[in-house]
């Protein structure tokens, strides 16, 4: 039996994920009975609740007397190194592209990345059942995007399809035949290579890794040369060629269709899962233990963002989480590091705390909201860039290529508030629809809580794309937030009266009946520094009642903070507290005559 092993890349949204539920239907994966999933590779919650693949998965169909192995990869760009790692292991790529959208940032990373290492994407053009499809414009659009990324004459020959994933066909023209996804999988076995199989004993690099209650730690990767059987003797080698660990395969699982299954032999090509090895991670080699050369992995692009994680001291801290110890949170963010290589973890300014760096918010917001979710409590500092130094010694800090698609009306308020934050403007052209496409580059300082500014300026309607372009030397101050914050001077339950009360002061972002402490945001003052206010002043109950008096309180809806808008919204001497069951904003200093101290020490440095 033949093999191939492709992987499919694209930017978010453009139909990844639901082309391999089709792809698999197509090739009798499921019986005809079986209840599947939609979206069935996204298997964890929080790639099913956001509707975006965060981990790369792999898995496999059988087509025409061949076995295709097919990696899904993420599509946002916070999760690019999982991209990176994956294209190690494959020798083709289906490059998807929306019809409607065209090339977007993302589009643009994972294309450099699997032209750098030599292969010859197949380009398919989706969603070309959308009203506002503009398949011809797109294809030009894609030509470009190669030449600019220097692709070669035979990548610039790369071969096209048309269709639509939802609807289940792909056809080499635009109007049809509207038949099946046939089409895709016949180019796959004809343009793409079978895997290149080297001479000598088994080599393997280690590209993603799990953890099973069963099996233990399992590593994935495709073999380079060699076989490998259950129980058969291996050692890992670091990428200079130290010995990690030697050890047995307990467990040989090949990948057919969603499921792994244990095989009694892989060879050269496959792509497989193996247990048995307790130390070993991403980027080592397992081999045979007669080899003493471990293969080269590709270089991850560094990480361009910061959090501090420390542990939750808030009054109340333990009483919604299990899991508050600074020894437990290190542990689970060593783990965290060691599957995701662009991840860094480093020890913060004291015992309790733990600088987090990696490629973006949304990437830092699912690590805390995951960590949440089994049980952890944590206070998160604000998002900082990580800078660089030339060799002058000057400042550099990272800039991003920003594509904003917005209605026409709004196009100006977009420039002038991104402007404020110290983006340049690239490129403004019409897009379908009375929209305008905006593409900038701008610091990632000034994107920092960018995202819910630009939903209220669009009034929804504004779509943001972003990507790292390149480290550039500093661009200045930016502007911060412009309001302070209510704060809460006690302890206690917070009182509808006491809101009602201080409307006038703010929005709230709490409710009656909150739990609440000293030192704790409970609202957003309109003014532009922080007063404390007294939430828990319930109404005086006297025997004297005036015409009016006793009408029931009506309170504005306070609020919602998000994770990530809390992370956005908040100053650097704020804190977001995360817990199973609630995220709270709070000084990072809780008393009052700290916070004073401190900020006349600040002052008269």
């Amino acid at each position: 039996m033949s093999l191939r092993n492709i992987a499919i890349i694209a930017h978010v949204d453009h139909g990844k994920t639901t082309l391999i539920d089709v792809l698999l239907k197509a090739s009798g994966a499921f019986r005809d009975n079986q209840q599947v999933d939609e979206r069935a590779m996204d298997s964890n919650d929080l790639e099913r609740e956001r509707g975006i693949t965060i981990l790369a998965k792999v898995t496999s169909l059988n087509w025409k007397d061949s076995r295709i192995n097919i990696v899904d990869t993420p599509g946002h760009a916070d999760f690019g190194g999982e991209v990176e790692r994956i294209l190690n292991m494959v020798d083709g790529a289906i490059l998807l592209v929306d019809a409607a959208e065209g090339p977007m940032p993302q589009t643009k990373f994972v294309l450099s990345k699997a032209l750098k290492i030599g292969l010859r994407p197949i380009v398919v053009i989706n969603k070309i059942d959308k009203h506002d499809a503009r398949p011809d414009e797109v294809l030009d659009e894609v030509f470009d995007l190669f030449a600019s990324l220097d692709a070669d004459e035979n990548q610039l020959d790369f071969p096209v399809l048309y269709g639509s994933a939802k609807q289940g066909w792909m056809a080499a023209d635009a109007e049809g035949p509207k038949d099946n996804i046939g089409p895709l999988l016949d180019l796959v076995m004809e343009k793409v290579p079978e895997p290149v199989v080297e001479e000598g004993a088994f080599q393997l690099l280690a590209t993603t890794i799990e953890s099973n209650p069963y099996l233990g730690r399992i590593l994935t990767g495709r073999i380079r040369a060699g076989s490998i059987k259950p129980n058969q003797n291996i050692k890992a080698l670091a990428g200079d060629g130290t010995v990690v660990e030697t050890g047995r395969v307990s467990r040989v699982l090949g990948f057919r269709g969603l499921e792994r299954v244990p095989v009694d032999e892989a060879f050269a090509g496959d792509i497989v899962a193996l247990s048995g090895l307790t130390i070993a991670s991403v980027a080592d080699t397992l081999v045979d233990p007669s080899v003493d050369t471990p293969i080269s992995a590709q270089p991850i692009d560094p990480p361009t963002l910061s959090m501090t994680f420390r542990i939750n001291d808030a009054p109340i801290a333990g009483t919604e989480g299990d899991k508050v110890q600074s020894r437990v949170i290190r542990d689970r963010l060593l783990k965290e590091a060691e599957g995701n290589v662009a991840l860094q973890v480093t020890a913060g300014t004291d015992g309790d705390s733990f600088e987090v760096a990696g490629r973006g918010e949304l990437q830092l917001a699912v690590l805390i909201e995951t960590m949440r979710r089994e049980g952890f409590e944590l206070s998160i500092g604000k998002p900082r860039v990580v800078f660089r130094q030339d060799e002058d010694g000057n400042r550099l800090e990272p800039i991003e290529e920003v594509i904003i698609d917005v209605d026409d009306e709004h196009s100006g308020t977009v420039v002038q508030k991104l402007s404020e934050r110290r983006a340049e403007l690239v490129e403004m052209r019409p897009s379908t629809g009375g929209r305008t496409r905006i593409v900038l580059h701008a610091p990632t300082r000034g994107l920092i809580g960018y995202q819910p500014e630009l939903l209220s300026d669009t009034r929804g309607t504004g779509i943001m794309n972003r990507l790292f372009h390149e480290y550039a030397p500093y661009k200045g101050s930016i502007p911060g937030r412009r309001t302070g914050a209510l704060i809460s001077n006690g302890q206690g339950e917070a009182v509808a009266f006491a809101l009602w009360n201080l409307e006038d002061r703010g929005p709230m972002i709490i409710e009656p009946g909150n739990r609440v402490y000293e030192g704790m945001i409970v609202g957003e003052h309109t003014k532009g520094n922080d007063l404390e206010v007294n939430v828990l002043k319930g109404k005086q109950l006297t025997n004297m009642r005036s015409s009016g008096k006793d009408d029931a309180v009506r309170l504005t809806p306070p609020t919602k903070m998000t994770l990530e808008k809390a992370l956005s919204y908040i100053q650097e001497d704020e804190l977001v507290e995360v817990t199973p069951k609630s995220i709270r904003l709070r000084k990072r200093l809780l008393l009052a005559h700290e916070r004073k101290k401190a900020s006349r020490m600040s002052a008269a440095s």
